[in-house]
């Protein structure tokens, strides 16, 4: 995994912020892995790409995301921290494939994802998901799509990460799933804001270019900020 640079995440931000979130996702990842094509990418498996995403926000941000959430029953506002570090899984090509009632089904990756990116019921995506991972355009039952969730979340565990919640104000206990690719988007972001910011104050201060300024180690940066400042 590459560690990405002041000037790469500036980079990789701008390139990416008109992109759809799943395209965000494979870009980041080609950025720090610059020998896997892209059509690579795209054909990880789901789990594999997750794992990957978390390691690179680890390698750049650390492992710990921390947040809040309001509680769906009473509003109350829970903050929360965790260690996202996830486990890079190396997918054995040879491997056998689960199956469900006699239909062998491969894992979901982000091409799966992208072609129900625009089907607005929840059931319909499903039963699309299952006949692309399937290769046959067969029908399946609501019994089908319930035990082919279960399926996955056993052969391919990162697929999705749900968290635990407990509201301490009302006692309601609920999960959430973890969008390990969204929550590393807005670190990116809220980073080359950061930068953007940092460069703009240091170069009306002392008119350096935004190489120089970029090329500065973070302390030293801060250093500069605050005799401005001050």
């Amino acid at each position: 995994m590459t560690m990405l640079t002041n000037s790469d995440l500036l980079e990789l931000w701008e390139r990416g912020s008109g992109l759809h979130p799943l395209d965000r996702a494979l870009l980041a990842l080609a950025w720090a892995l610059p020998g896997e094509p892209w059509e690579a990418l795209a054909g990880w498996p789901l789990g594999r790409r997750n794992g990957a995403l978390a390691a690179l926000h680890q390698t750049c941000f650390g492992g710990a995301l921390s947040g809040w959430i309001a509680c769906p029953q009473c509003g109350e506002r829970l903050e929360f921290s965790f260690d996202a570090g996830m486990p890079i899984e190396e997918r054995n090509e040879g491997a056998e494939r689960p199956t469900l009632n006699g239909r062998s089904f491969r894992p979901l990756t982000s091409r799966d994802l992208a072609a129900i990116a625009a089907e607005s019921d929840e059931r319909a995506a499903a039963r699309k998901l299952l006949r692309l991972c399937s290769g046959e355009e067969s029908e399946f039952t609501d019994e089908e799509l319930d035990a082919y969730s279960d399926l996955l979340a056993e052969t391919d565990p990162l697929a999705e990460t749900l968290l635990d919640f407990a509201c301490a104000a009302c006692d309601h206990r609920w999960r959430e799933p973890l969008d390990i690719a969204e929550w590393l988007w807005a670190e990116i972001e809220a980073r080359a804001r950061r930068l953007l910011h940092d460069v703009h104050t240091l170069a009306g201060a002392y008119s350096w270019t935004e190489r120089e300024i970029l090329s500065l180690s973070d302390t030293r940066r801060a250093i500069y900020l605050e005799m401005v400042h001050g």
